[in-house]
């Protein structure tokens, strides 16, 4: 719904004052912002790290002498492609195999060596999606399958501009973000397929049209303060609704990711980082993460409506109760648990643990928690392949779940009652070459759609059956 007048007003206010501030100090601070040592903006010779173009001949790896020719005048690019088939073999609402793909353009900028502002960058992403949906089309979970999949479309993700000052411990970043690349994320977790080990399902169904995470990006500004080595906080303010409100899918509103809204009630999150035992020789590395976030905007009750009567009441005249605002709590554990002899502090046995939050009141889901094994170089002949298992859990809020009771006592009916839904995945990244894997998938999704009504039971009682997964991704990074 529309920002609320002070919300909006206050919310510009600070947007102006950040992008203000960026501006005028970028001149200014230029010589701290210059002074740190982070990996430069732009490869030298325009190739990205761990890319298959480091395998392939000349003039291939170098498309014909342009990379490094524009690598010169500060710009560089990736071209990367995800391609994957998964396949329902048991349960689910239809059995069948699907494929799904994503091609990406990224562009990168360095602003000192394009026009002198030292300290500025500038980032640009895109999408080609295509294929179709094996969770929205197979399987009918929440938890989908493949954090790739979308509706087919050409989409805008990120483009934004970047200030670093203080020496680089203080950044900031202004455009059209993504909160989902910085916040809530795992560094062991990151290897497995399931969107909700990324942005995790709590987010998705709490906040409207999923939140500022693939496949949207909305307008928003982001700060982030290196402390120390060890410790960083950040935070950012978002738009509060990348698509829109209407009738369609969110993902049709906003089809092409250029709608660019500002007008919608803000979201905002922190959160403070702590890494430890991160250098070589030292102890078992990890992270702690702790976040809060809140959205500013009307969400409707999951129970009752604003008549006073159950919304599963026939006579209710269906329109909710509505709440002002919606908030929740988080943390992250990242944990290695046996160091290998060369000593990376990503390398070896590691576990993650992820815990969310939220009021039951005005969510489908209330506690979200997945949590995960993951061995990477551990034979010495495949020193870059990494195995993982991971488990997750979300369970359907009280309110939500009530909300079912009442209608069935109120109508007669008998469908099923809401309850939780959980997944278990197995995955292996096999590297072929820098820049080329293939991954193996095996989920198993239990009561999906936390318990939900099976859509092809003409009886209206029967509940989609735990849903048996396999699947394969091909990863090329160019």
């Amino acid at each position: 719904m529309p920002c609320p007048a002070p919300v909006c007003r206050s919310t510009r206010r600070l947007s102006t004052a950040l992008v203000t501030v960026l501006l005028s100090l970028a001149p200014a601070q230029a010589q701290d912002a210059s002074a740190g040592d982070d990996k430069p903006i732009i490869p030298a010779n325009g190739i990205p790290e761990k890319s298959i173009a480091t395998s392939l001949p000349a003039p291939f790896n170098d498309a014909w002498g342009t990379r490094k020719a524009w690598a010169d005048k500060g710009v560089a690019y990736s071209l990367n492609y995800i391609g994957e088939v998964f396949g329902v073999t048991s349960g689910g609402v239809k059995r069948g195999s699907r494929y799904g793909g994503r091609f990406e353009l990224i562009v990168d900028a360095d602003l000192e060596k394009i026009a002198g502002w030292k300290g500025a960058s500038f980032h640009l992403n895109a999408f080609q999606i295509h294929g179709t949906g094996t969770s929205r089309y197979n399987v009918g979970n929440l938890m989908t399958v493949s954090y790739i999949e979308a509706l087919p479309t050409t989409r805008l993700s990120e483009a934004w501009f970047e200030q670093k000052l203080a020496n680089d411990k203080l950044s900031i970043r202004a455009g059209q973000l993504v909160a989902d690349g910085e916040f809530t994320n795992t560094s062991f977790g990151a290897i497995f397929l399931n969107a909700s080990t990324g942005w995790p399902v709590l987010m998705n169904t709490a906040l409207p049209s999923g939140g500022p995470a693939f496949p949207f990006a909305t307008p928003g500004i982001r700060a982030k303060y290196e402390v120390s080595p060890q410790f960083a906080v950040l935070g950012a303010i978002f738009n509060g609704n990348p698509a829109g409100y209407g009738a369609n899918d969110p993902q049709r509103n906003n089809r092409y990711g250029l709608d660019f809204r500002l007008k919608d009630s803000p979201f905002a999150i922190t959160e403070a980082q702590y890494k430890y035992n991160q250098e070589k020789g030292s102890g078992l590395a990890g992270s702690i993460k702790i976040g809060v976030w809140h959205h500013f905007g009307a969400f409707n009750d999951r129970r009752f409506g604003s008549d006073g009567l159950l919304l599963g009441n026939p006579l209710s005249n269906g329109d909710p109760l509505h709440h002002r605002g919606n908030s929740g709590i988080y943390g992250v554990l990242d944990q290695q648990l046996y160091r290998p002899a060369s000593g990376e502090p990503d390398k070896g046995i590691g576990a993650f643990l992820r815990v969310f939050t939220t009021p039951s009141d005005r969510n489908l889901i209330n506690l979200y928690a997945d949590t995960g094994l993951v061995f990477s170089g551990m034979m010495d002949q495949r020193p870059d392949d990494t195995f993982g298992i991971a488990f997750g859990y979300a369970h359907k809020s009280k309110k939500a779940r009530a909300f079912d009771i009442d209608f069935n006592a109120l109508n007669g009916t008998n469908r099923p009652i809401g309850s939780s839904e959980a997944f278990v995945e197995l995955t292996y990244n096999w590297k072929v070459v820098d820049g080329w894997s293939i991954q193996p998938n095996l989920q198993y999704i239990m009561r999906p759609n936390a318990h939900g009504l099976d859509p092809n039971d003409p009886t209206g009682s029967r509940a989609i059956r735990n849903a048996t997964v396999l699947g394969v991704r091909t990863t090329l990074k160019y």
